[in-house]
C-alpha cells in the first residue's frame, strides 16, 4: 500500500490521557514528519496538530487508537499527495 500524506487533529480534554497519548506517538514515530501543540487555558484543552506520511493503514490505526482513549478526539485529513 501507498504511503499518504496526512494531517491528524487532536483534542485533549482529560490531560491524564495524555501519557497514553504519547505511547500511541512513540509507536508510529517512523512515520510522523512533525507535530505541534497549542495549549488553550481559556477553554482547558490542548490542541495537538500531527503531520505524517504513512501507509493509509497504519494512520487509520493511529487515529483509531487515539480516538479510543478518554477525553481525547482525533480526526485525520488526507492530502492527494501519495
Amino acid at each position: 500500500m501507498a504511503k499518504r500524506v496526512a494531517v491528524v487533529s487532536i483534542i485533549v480534554e482529560d490531560v491524564a490521557s495524555v501519557e497514553a497519548l504519547n505511547a500511541i506517538l512513540t509507536q508510529y514515530r517512523d512515520g510522523i514528519i512533525g507535530r505541534m501543540g497549542l495549549p488553550y487555558k481559556g477553554k482547558k484543552v490542548n490542541i495537538i496538530c500531527v503531520a505524517v506520511d504513512m501507509e493509509e493503514n497504519d494512520i487509520n490505526a493511529m487515529t483509531g487508537k487515539i480516538g479510543r482513549l478518554h477525553g481525547i478526539s482525533a480526526k485525520t485529513n488526507y492530502s492527494n499527495v501519495k
